[in-house]
């Protein structure tokens, strides 16, 4: 049954982020980004708040530099974004945002590489050597 209330805080917690970010947030840093809430978990108390975000990098941007950068305005904006959460939600106790970068696409596409490269190296079987 908690299980079950964490995802759903989970889901407006990301709603508020997600509205907050193409209506109210005015810093430079994630001005001109565009960027994915992808996720929230909450732990079980309902104590903490993990945001993931995935920003999209340009093909000439540095990859960590971006994440550094969004995760620093984030971070910085991080009570702006929980009174916002706070408002939106009634909660006897807000959670406390703690935000991350998702790399699950990163990893996905590494996965995808590796079955590509295996079925590429295995030599084809005719019908007759399977029986």
């Amino acid at each position: 049954m908690a299980r079950h209330r964490q995802g759903r805080l989970g889901e407006e917690i990301k709603k508020s982020i997600s509205s907050m970010l193409i209506n109210g947030i005015k810093d430079p840093r994630r001005a001109n980004r565009i960027i994915t809430v992808s996720g929230v978990d909450v732990t079980n108390d309902g104590s903490f708040a993990y945001v993931y975000v995935t920003p999209l990098v340009l093909g000439n941007e540095d990859k960590d530099e971006v994440c550094k950068e969004v995760l620093a305005g984030f971070n910085k904006a991080k009570g702006l974004l929980r009174n916002k959460v706070a408002s939106d939600i009634k909660l006897r106790h807000t959670p406390e945002l703690i935000f991350r970068i998702d790399s699950s696409m990163d990893y996905g596409r590494h996965i995808d590489s590796i079955l590509k490269d295996i079925k590429a190296n295995t030599p084809e079987r005719s019908e007759e050597e399977e029986q």
